[in-house]
């Protein structure tokens, strides 16, 4: 009986330590074929940490529903702080998975990633010259939203969770307006260490290809010119044959000229400040989209993202000078003078030109369809490689001129609280000042019919203007001297394409607040006549010229009314004021 007792007492030691040795992650264990829960995922996570001192686990905000936003930093030296990091030459790499939590992949790929190189000991070196920081989930709220028919597009895994958060946000809408708890966390985040190069997770929808994974990343336009060397000459002229060589052979997302047609040649567009790799840009440091096809198994999708991420590991391990200097000098380069007196590109318009490339895609027709009686692509499995357009040329559409500093009033409180969010730095007034500024006159404004991600997005006319303004005590000047100098004039510039001001922020300022009785005006109006001449020759040549105007006795009393010195000056004027004159701006903060 003894014995036996030792017999199953020893047993039990071994099969405990057996099953404490045992890494596999719950999608390897499941069959490649399943994703962890929020529970599994964050266990995984503590477990990786508990066994390692060069693992981090923390959290870095709260959802709405109170989830713990995960994080882990993967450090040799066991640096866990940005500012330890920054004592060493290590470039940091924040890899995104779960900004759609239907989107998955990254997130299993990521835990095989980092138990290979940490717990089995393989590739370990890539770390020499890297800190990694793994967020598993970013969308932790819309990650529990787990079910089989979340994404009728993809091919697995069993169930995933959903694309946007418990407040409906898409958080990859969200960089730059920051309206959703989870992105505001992200940025504290993001600007507290800010990666020399980032990955995004995701899996797209469109047509179908043989191609397992594709990218977007961004370096011959938006970027400076040292990081776009480096992006295109370190980064991409590594990568691709890499990853060819791995058994995946990469092209640029697919987004084609015409929906789900590849021989209508393939056409991105570069990304703005509100998606993740447009938002990056503007911190100039590289943002890698990472976009696995959905039609592709999730093994085949996992093994495509664990391919990619461990090779932008070896150039970033391999070159982790080279990426810092050039990001160092692209910061240089945004807080000189010389950067403020080109126009700065807000946004970009593709050309027609292209040029034609290889594309390894599958036969299909485009047949009218008897059920809808639009076009039906339907794709066979035969493969083809076809000969098909790339746009990629494209000029500046949208520019504007920066000044030496932009001016906030003290009363626009939330958006000084977002500005404060990305990094900005700005000073505060200590007392009123009257100042000479350059700004902008609205007109024909027009709102969306439906909401877009909470808000209602403004389209207008606009005007530039002078005038002297009164600036309250507490208002914010923000120099532009400074390395964010391109998220601010997006953030300001009212014709960026992500502007405050086609968010909304600024809606206010179109709303008339004081009226004029129409028996008051018709009184007043006969005054301003008798009085003023010119006024009396304008008012019938509007009549002549504008018969709607002419018939509308409202219309004519409103025009008599805006004319009066009664009418509201500030109505339709952009609040936030452009400072030019340098030694304005030294009079005011200093």
């Amino acid at each position: 009986m003894k014995l036996l007792l030792l017999f199953f007492l020893f047993s039990t030691i071994i099969f405990a330590q057996d099953s404490n040795n045992d890494w596999k992650t719950y999608y390897e264990k499941s069959g490649f074929k399943e994703t962890p829960h929020y529970a599994e995922t964050i266990e995984y996570c503590k477990r990786l940490a508990d066994a390692s001192p060069m693992i981090t686990y923390t959290t870095f905000g709260v959802s709405p529903q109170g989830r713990d936003l995960p994080l882990l930093i993967i450090d040799k030296n066991g640096n866990s702080t940005a500012e330890q990091v920054r004592r060493t030459n290590n470039v940091v790499f924040l890899i995104q998975a779960g900004i759609h939590s239907g989107e998955i992949d990254g997130k299993d790929a990521g835990f095989m990633l980092i138990r290979d190189m940490i717990i089995e000991g393989k590739n370990k070196d890539l770390l020499d010259h890297v800190t990694i920081l793994f967020m598993p989930i970013f969308s932790v709220d819309g990650h529990e939203r787990f079910g089989a028919y979340n994404r009728i597009n993809q091919n697995g895994p069993e169930e995933m969770g959903w694309r946007v958060t418990a407040q409906n946000y898409n958080l990859n809408r969200d960089y730059l307006k920051a309206d959703a708890p989870e992105m505001q966390s992200w940025l504290k985040l993001y600007n507290t260490w800010l990666p020399e190069f980032f990955a995004d997770c995701h899996v797209t929808d469109g047509a179908d290809y043989q191609y397992a994974v594709t990218y977007s990343i961004e370096f011959k336009h938006a970027h400076h010119k040292m990081v776009g060397d480096w992006v295109k000459n370190g980064y991409l002229d590594s990568v691709m044959p890499a990853m060819e060589k791995s058994g995946f052979p990469m092209i640029k997302y697919v987004w084609f000229k015409k929906v789900h047609d590849p021989k209508s040649g393939i056409g991105l567009g570069i990304a703005g400040p509100r998606y993740s790799n447009g938002y990056t840009i503007l911190h100039n440091r590289p943002g890698l989209l990472i976009e696995t096809h959905m039609f592709k198994d999730y093994k085949t999708r996992v093994d495509g993202t664990y391919q990619l991420l461990k090779h932008s590991l070896q150039i970033l391990n391999r070159d982790y000078l080279k990426l810092r200097d050039a990001i160092a000098q692209a910061d240089a380069k945004t807080r000189k003078d010389e950067f403020r007196k080109k126009t700065y590109p807000l946004k970009y318009k593709q050309m027609e030109d292209s040029v034609l490339i290889d594309f390894l895609g599958y036969e299909y027709t485009i047949e009218k369809s008897d059920l809808s009686g639009g076009d039906w692509q339907r794709f066979s499995k035969d493969s083809v490689t076809m000969k098909i357009p790339l746009f990629n040329n494209y000029q500046p559409d949208i520019t504007a001129q920066l000044p030496e500093a932009y001016i906030v009033p003290v009363e626009w409180t939330k958006v000084i609280d977002r500005i404060k969010l990305h990094g900005i730095r700005f000073e505060t007034l200590n007392e009123e000042h009257k100042i000479k500024v350059s700004s902008f006159k609205f007109s024909n404004e027009k709102w969306s019919e439906r909401p877009y991600e909470n808000h209602h997005t403004l389209t207008f006319d606009v005007e530039k203007i002078e005038e002297e303004r009164l600036y309250p005590k507490g208002s914010i000047v923000i120099p532009m001297n400074q390395r964010t100098a391109k998220v601010i004039a997006h953030i300001l510039e009212p014709k960026g394409p992500d502007s405050f001001l086609f968010w909304g922020f600024f809606d206010s300022v179109f709303e008339q607040k004081e009226y004029a009785e129409s028996y008051v005006m018709e009184e007043y109006a006969r005054i301003m006549l008798a009085n003023d001449e010119n006024l009396k020759n304008k008012f019938e040549q509007k009549l002549k010229e504008d018969k709607v105007f002419a018939a509308d006795p409202s219309k004519i009393l409103k025009w008599f009314y805006r004319q009066s010195p009664y009418w509201d000056k500030r109505i339709n004027k952009y609040p936030v004021g452009k400072i030019f004159d340098k030694e304005v701006l030294k009079r005011i903060v200093n």
